[in-house]
């Protein structure tokens, strides 16, 4: 009898024990509920910043296609890492894209 005694108990002196868990574990447990997130206004201020450099990037990067390749897609292309890094990942992806591809093509149009 103490031996089986032993045996129905949870040991957690052991780490390889296995808990019974009919007998051990008997009460109920639910899940914390977690707050819900709050948005400062700085946070939105910021992603709302984001966007308006997103927007900024990606129209110069769209007239480097016609005006001063160089030099606006490069700026294209900065200002499309600035809106990347405020949260615009989108618009600037494509500005970025958009600028190199401007910069390159006006290399291939100056050298041939």
């Amino acid at each position: 009898m103490d031996h089986e005694r032993q045996r129905q108990t949870y040991d957690n002196t052991r780490i390889d024990t296995v808990p019974n868990i009919e007998q051990d574990f008997m009460e109920e447990t639910a899940g914390e509920i977690a707050e819900p997130i709050r948005f400062s206004d700085r946070e939105v201020r910021h992603e709302e910043n984001g966007r308006g450099v997103g927007w900024l990037a990606l129209a110069l990067s769209v007239v480097s296609l016609f005006l001063m390749p160089v030099i606006m897609g490069a700026a294209g292309i900065i200002f499309g890492f600035i809106a990347r890094r405020r949260g615009a990942e989108t618009l600037g992806a494509w500005a970025i894209g958009i600028g190199a591809v401007s910069i390159i093509l006006s290399f291939f149009v100056r050298f041939l």
